[in-house]
């Protein structure tokens, strides 16, 4: 046998291995899923969306726990803000309050020496979702994409934010960092307390969700809100029912617009009975290929009549969804396949007009700051963008 046979011949062992381990982990993920919902709650709210007023926030609310700080990231960098935030949990813990720090095994750039020094200052540490076996490349793709934190079960925060200079306008290349970030008070904590520990029980094996002194009591806030957890399942369902109940307009922020098939053809259908469909995305990426995968989708919208904007200050990494006005969605998932079929997510519904106002407004500043497109913008201008939009086609599950 040639080598050119046997480098074929593993070529094609190999895609039969990750194409096999793909579908039987795709079924066994499926099959153990939760589907939940939390029941509506009244909390109050702000929303953060620059990174230096978030972390001067959440940084001095750190500060202040008496009893436990309970936190999950997706992403925590090796940098600056990275090792402030470190410093200060193991100086919480140091003084005595419970300090839990839950990570994404793929999505964390922690060293081991600076997880090392969080569990000897007495920080209980743990990765969520570490690929096993039998399904290795199936498991490596399902990532927690939640944040969330808790803090003395009284103050909570949920959002697009990770750890990372970036995430602080740090970074020359995607400053400044636009998200939208959400701080609760108010009787919702309960639902992301349980949210948070779930993960915690999955990820370290102990179970706290019957301690009673995670959850004080909590008074009512004013804002009506639901949190929905999805374990990259139930994600397409919410976006496509959200959409098919639209009435008059729909606004949707998202880095990365990547629908399903099921949620692009609500949003045709939603555009045909002459509702209002507007799509922020950012003009810079932070990824490869998900600027190019976009495209398709983007130039029918534009073709069916729907507005498009390119946000240019900067870098655009929020996650929502408006609906006539009456509910807001912001929460971890972005608008793309990879958060409605692989990553676990965590959302927050809002049905108070007086803060959804609050969000449009947002909305509405962050579209001044965008360019309106056309179809020219997202044409095949060459060979080579079109072999980018082929290839970005192809994988677009996984972007």
């Amino acid at each position: 046998m040639g080598i050119g046979w046997m480098i074929f011949w593993i070529i094609a062992g190999i895609a039969l291995w990750v194409t096999a381990d793909f579908l039987l982990g795709r079924k066994q993920h499926l099959a153990n899923a939760k589907k939940y919902a939390f029941p509506e709650r009244y909390s109050d709210l702000e929303i953060f969306a620059k990174g230096p007023e978030l972390f001067e926030d959440l940084f001095s609310e750190i500060k202040k726990a008496r009893q436990h700080i309970h936190i999950l990231f997706y992403i925590i960098k090796d940098d600056k803000l990275s090792h402030e935030f470190v410093t200060l949990l193991k100086n919480k813990a140091q003084e005595g309050v419970e300090v839990r720090l839950l990570v994404d095994w793929i999505g964390s750039n922690l060293k081991r020496k600076t997880i090392k020094s969080l569990k000897a200052a007495g920080v209980q540490f743990a990765y969520t979702h570490i690929p096993k076996p039998p399904f290795l490349f199936y498991s490596s793709q399902v990532r927690n994409h939640r944040k969330i934190t808790v803090i003395d079960g009284q103050i909570g925060y949920l959002g697009g934010f990770n750890i990372g200079d970036e995430y602080n306008d740090k970074n020359p290349k995607l400053s400044p960092w636009r998200d939208y970030h959400l701080k609760l008070t108010g009787e919702g904590i309960v639902d992301l307390q349980k949210e948070f520990l779930r993960d915690w029980q999955c990820a370290s094996k102990v179970n706290l969700l019957q301690n009673k002194a995670y959850f004080p009591e909590l008074q009512k806030g004013s804002i009506r809100q639901q949190f929905v957890p999805t374990e990259g399942d139930s994600l397409e369902d919410l976006i496509a029912t959200l959409i098919s109940e639209a009435k008059k307009s729909i606004i949707i922020g998202t880095p990365y617009f990547i629908p399903s098939k099921e949620v692009f053809e609500q949003l045709n259908a939603a555009i045909s009975r002459g509702v209002s469909v507007t799509v922020l995305v950012p003009y810079k990426s932070d990824h490869i290929l998900v600027k190019e995968a976009s495209y398709r989708y983007l130039r029918s919208l534009l073709k069916d009549g729907a507005d498009v904007y390119q946000y240019l200050k900067g870098f655009y990494h929020a996650k929502v969804v408006m609906i006539d006005d009456n509910i807001c969605d912001i929460g971890t998932a972005n608008f793309d396949q990879r958060s409605m079929f692989l990553n676990y997510e965590l959302n927050c519904l809002v049905y108070d007009p007086s803060f959804i106002k609050k969000v449009k407004h947002i909305l509405t500043e962050d579209m001044l700051d965008s360019h309106k497109a056309s179809l020219a913008d997202f044409s095949r201008a060459n060979l080579f963008l079109s072999f980018k939009e082929t290839a970005a086609r192809t994988i677009s599950f996984f972007l």
